[in-house]
């Protein structure tokens, strides 16, 4: 079983937490979270863009010259693909680019990133954020103290608005509840700051 050391805001280490092997202890598989990346990628993709075909675009409505005895090619419309305004042929249309990936695979590319995190030296864990009132500065010395100087996601048991209101400002923090981390913010920030309260909700959510 992973053992980790537990640090306070002010960066002084005050114990050890036993982390559940089943999540925090796997080999990753790449595979699984290469798999899950690209469907989250795909499920933000709004699908909005559109082109207009030549059924769309104005005008063209009457041939524009007779069709043999003029040297030129024959031509029945002034929107076809190959005019100037013309519409566009094969374009884009508004779609829906969502899938479904299976329940299982998501769970184990979550703990996958959660073993790496470990393997890697980069978790974070606090005994807590007990800030009294919202305060960049505040949170910006707890991740002085804690090392923590380049991108970081921090995972917090529940929605806090004192410490999410507080972190906002800071450049390359984010924050983000035990229910709504995904493989793309764990895969985008180099540390994962988790409080003790955060890693036994984890536990039983994914062990």
């Amino acid at each position: 079983m992973p053992k980790i050391d537990v640090y306070n805001v002010e960066g002084k280490k005050v114990s050890t937490c036993d982390l559940k092997e089943e999540v925090f202890g796997i080999e990753p598989n790449e595979t699984v979270v290469h798999s899950v990346l690209v469907n989250y990628l795909a499920n933000q993709r709004q699908g909005t863009q559109s082109t207009k075909t030549r059924a769309e675009v104005r005008g063209g409505g009457r041939k524009p010259w007779r069709q043999k005895g003029t040297g030129r090619a024959r031509q029945g419309s002034i929107r076809a693909p190959q005019w100037i305004k013309g519409g566009i042929a094969l374009g884009p249309k508004p779609r829906c680019y969502k899938y479904r990936v299976n329940k299982k695979e998501k769970r184990l590319a979550i703990r996958s990133l959660l073993s790496s995190k470990v393997l890697e030296n980069n978790l974070v864990v606090v005994d807590k954020f007990d800030f009294k009132e919202i305060k960049t500065k505040q949170m910006a010395t707890a991740m002085k103290n804690l090392k923590v100087e380049e991108k970081a996601l921090i995972v917090l048991p529940s929605n806090n608005e004192v410490i999410q209101k507080s972190a906002r400002n800071l450049e390359g923090v984010r924050t983000s509840s035990v229910n709504t981390i995904n493989v793309y913010d764990l895969l985008k920030y180099n540390k994962l700051v988790l409080t003790v309260d955060t890693i036994k909700k984890i536990e039983e959510v994914y062990a």
